[in-house]
């Protein structure tokens, strides 16, 4: 699938990006479907109405709940999707040492109507169903948030219990991203970081821990209208780090690009201590593809801010192809190192800090 990248590349900046911030309540949409709203907030304060979604392709509309919890060991992923045809649920463990999937319990349903989400994924709200064989039960509090997943595989039954807390005014980063022209296309996430995490993932007698100590989710949440052929890049991690009074802090960072017209906002974000602090777009050096994907990536800031440099030591390389659909994915895992800058000046150093950033090609 040849590609090419829409974004600006950086050494192509010529000033920095700008960055429209919303901060009240916003219809994502207007009363024909076309978009509202073009730019980031710290919470989702974007207003979601399904039925107001200007249809396309078949395939344009998507709603998906993405869970990833990883302890730099071990990751599990766990997710909903509504891709307008149809969707599925899935649990899936995987080995990041051994680049080993444990178990891939996947369950698929046909029919967009059916199955829908909540409107918003970072304020209280429950999402419990049933897709065949599969049961679910995505539950937000204020304070915490539980994930349960219930599955037959391969004779065996795969059993996911998770919870993770949500610290005291936790913010993340919200982005609303346009498609050149088209005005009822957009790209809406919410990335949420820095949830400590812990649970279990069992299927028969084989059984996985994730101790909170070391282990963080990550939420990828997503209602899209989009065209058919998408690229991008996705960076992001969580952990602990230590100041120099010996004091622990949560640390994360979100770095999304490639997607859409950044030219209101990029996805981009350092949390410190719950507090999302917004810096702009972001590349990295080297084009990995087709064969640098196990090399160094060095990313670059266009402000200085985000300085990193992830050292791989697994690709988790999948590619889905079912003609109509496809989604070639290489979701590098590694060691990062380098500094970031905070909002007001301060400069924090990163060492061997496990995250990853994936590149994906995307037909559906």
């Amino acid at each position: 699938m040849e590609t090419k990248r829409t974004y600006v590349p950086y050494w192509d900046w010529k000033e920095k990006s700008k960055q429209t911030e919303y901060t009240e309540a916003t219809p994502l949409l207007n009363k024909d479907g076309t978009l509202n709203a073009k730019g980031w907030a710290r919470h989702n304060v974007f207003d979601y109405d399904r039925t107001l979604v200007k249809k396309g392709s078949p395939m344009s509309k998507k709603e998906w709940d993405f869970y990833q919890i990883a302890d730099g060991k071990y990751m599990l992923q766990l997710s909903f999707a509504n891709i307008g045809i149809g969707g599925y649920v899935a649990a899936k463990l995987i080995n990041l040492i051994e680049g080993e999937v444990i178990a891939d319990a996947t369950q698929l349903f046909l029919g967009g109507k059916k199955h829908l989400p909540p409107p918003k994924g970072d304020v209280p709200n429950r999402y419990q169903d049933k897709i065949g064989k599969a049961e679910f039960d995505f539950d937000t509090k204020v304070t915490y948030r539980t994930l349960k997943f219930k599955m037959p595989l391969k004779g065996k039954m795969v059993e996911c219990d998770f919870t993770m807390d949500i610290p005291h005014n936790l913010e993340n980063i919200t982005t609303v991203l346009p498609f050149e022209g088209d005005n009822t296309k957009y790209f809406m996430t919410t990335k949420q970081n820095c949830m400590p995490c812990e649970g279990t993932f069992k299927w028969g007698d084989y059984c996985y821990t994730f101790k909170k100590e070391d282990s963080f989710c990550a939420l990828d949440w997503g209602r899209v209208n989009t065209p058919h052929k998408m690229v991008w890049y996705w960076g992001n991690g969580s952990t602990y780090i230590t100041d120099e009074n010996g004091e622990k802090h949560l640390f994360g960072f979100e770095i999304t690009w490639a997607i859409g017209d950044e030219s209101n906002a990029t996805e981009t974000a350092i949390f410190y201590d719950g507090k999302a602090h917004k810096f702009g777009a972001v590349d990295v050096e080297t084009f990995p593809k087709p064969d640098k994907f196990m090399n160094d990536w060095k990313f670059v800031s266009e402000d200085g801010r985000f300085n990193l440099t992830m050292k791989p030591f697994f690709d988790h390389h999948s590619d889905m192809n079912v003609g109509v659909a496809r989604m070639h994915t290489h979701q590098v895992h590694g060691l990062w190192s380098g500094d970031v800058t905070l909002d007001d000046g301060t400069k924090l150093q990163i060492n061997d800090m496990y995250a990853f950033c994936e590149y994906v090609e995307n037909k559906w």
